[in-house]
């Protein structure tokens, strides 16, 4: 007996990737816009997976992320309220864009779930207001993926925005918002922009889809056949006995870095678009960001502390520090700790070139914040010196940081809280609260954390040289030695 279209299990896939450089100086590289917090405190990753589980049932739900993103997530995911067991992750050694990411996840759903099942592919880092219409707007796409269709929602666009691609919809194919997609555009100048929303054709791409595995491999077989190859030998490849399942790195770097839309949406004659109105956005840039925020009397809008005088229009988020705007308006204003974005808030999308010419200085700001997180817990950058860098790390219960050493400087640790387990050559010991020892340069050394309580030290490092890249792991239960 076949199964009937609502019996059809439906598998979320979120993609967690990508820098968010337009969000620079609080989304980076290590620490990227998935993970930033909003005002409710929630970040828009664990805002993700509560609306993939609210559609999911009792059918699991599929992360595709990196090995460097991946325990991050994971106790993010931990971390919520009504915890599923079945969480899966896919992980990437390296971004080729959506088209492999998604391929091999609907290889995995076909291979374990079901050729006829549908992925319904959200990325990690994007907002949605109404769960409710969201979830009906998943139903539509749902029934239309099971008439062989390959399904992307559109937004109902409210104003006429340059920095989205569009969607101009064809024939109705339901009466619930269901319409064959006539035609994908690219990104508009302003008075193209005004002529989409005039009339009432064209729908914002907020780059979700949904459509059954096969479906989707068979489209992209044909349209893609590089794409689907590449991806089939690094599916081949791949032990999915491991949890989580990580993609061989060298296979992987063979396949071709292209997005859905240009592999397979753009070219496929079974397109439809869910045209939707569920309060979408893609969080893209600080003027994005501001608008999430109640403003005052004077149009400022304030997350943190700050004293605004005579100033007009502006956004403010700051940390620990007061930050004072005086006589000024419609900036943005970002301030981390380590460091400060001033902006005009309608040059905000222009901050991407900021971590363009930071990048190129191999600046560190590029990628890490003072609080840095890592699988075994977080350290936070006290002091950063020419001659001295000071670290207060955070080792969670049962972790255990790498076998290492280093070339260029000495360690000397002191534990606050807890009691830690070190190892220093060849010999181990306990060190508890107010105890310290000391690491010299070129000498093998390790930190557990044995008990059922955080350990917190201090690290002292002195020499000539603090970057992250002066550690030779020998050992490493979190597969990060290349």
């Amino acid at each position: 007996m076949s199964k009937t279209s609502s019996e059809l299990p439906l598998i979320p896939v979120i993609l967690s990737g990508g820098a968010g450089t337009r969000l620079w100086p609080v989304s980076r590289r290590a620490h990227p816009k998935p993970f930033m917090e909003l005002l409710d405190g929630e970040t828009l990753a664990e805002k993700t997976l509560s609306r993939a589980r609210a559609v999911a049932g009792d059918a699991p739900v599929i992360t595709v992320t990196s090995r460097d993103y991946y325990f991050y997530t994971r106790d993010l995911y931990k971390g919520m309220k009504n915890t599923s067991s079945d969480e899966r992750f896919l992980l990437e050694p390296m971004g080729r864009n959506t088209a492999p990411a998604i391929a091999l996840a609907a290889m995995c759903v076909r291979d374990n779930i079901g050729e006829n099942a549908s992925l319904l592919v959200m990325p990690a880092d994007h907002l949605i207001a109404d769960i409710r219409n969201f979830q009906a707007s998943v139903k539509e796409a749902l029934d239309l993926s099971n008439k062989g269709f390959l399904v992307t929602f559109g937004i109902h666009p409210t104003h006429a925005e340059t920095g989205f691609g569009y969607i101009r919809h064809g024939e109705a194919l339901s009466l619930s918002g269901g319409y064959r997609v006539a035609e994908f555009v690219e990104k508009p100048d302003e008075a193209t922009a005004i002529k989409y929303l005039e009339s009432g054709e064209y729908h914002w791409n907020s780059g979700m889809f949904c459509f059954q595995a096969a479906t989707f491999l068979d489209s992209l077989k044909r349209f893609a056949p590089e794409v689907y190859d590449a991806a089939a030998r690094v599916w081949a490849a791949t032990d999915q006995s491991q949890s989580p399942i990580e993609f061989p790195a060298q296979l992987f770097s063979e396949c071709p870095s292209i997005s859905i839309d240009y592999a397979v949406m753009e070219r496929a004659d079974n397109t439809a678009v869910v045209a939707s109105d569920f309060g979408w956005s893609d969080i893209g840039s600080w003027k994005a960001i501001s608008e999430l925020y109640e403003s005052d009397e004077s149009g400022n809008s304030i997350k943190g502390k700050a004293i605004m005088v005579g100033s007009t229009g502006c956004f403010v988020q700051s940390g620990d520090r007061v930050v004072a705007a005086v006589g000024v308006k419609d900036l943005v204003i970002i301030d981390t700790g380590d460091a400060v974005l001033v902006a005009d808030r309608n040059h905000a999308q222009d901050v991407k070139e900021v971590v363009s010419q930071l990048t190129d200085l191999k600046h560190e700001a590029v990628n890490f914040h003072k609080t840095v997180h890592r699988p075994w817990g977080s350290y936070t950058i006290l002091e950063d010196g020419t001659d001295c860098k000071v670290k207060r790390l955070v080792v969670k219960p049962g972790q255990v940081l790498s076998l290492q050493l280093h070339h260029r400087r000495s360690e000397h640790w002191t534990v606050v809280q807890g009691t830690a387990k070190v190892r220093l050559g060849d010999e181990e010991f306990l060190l508890e609260a107010n105890q310290s020892t000391y690491i010299p340069v070129e000498t093998l050394h390790r930190l557990e954390n044995p008990g059922d309580k955080d350990v917190h030290l201090i690290e002292v490092q002195t020499g000539d040289y603090f970057g992250e890249d002066d550690i030779e792991r020998l050992e490493d239960i979190y597969g990060r030695i290349k």
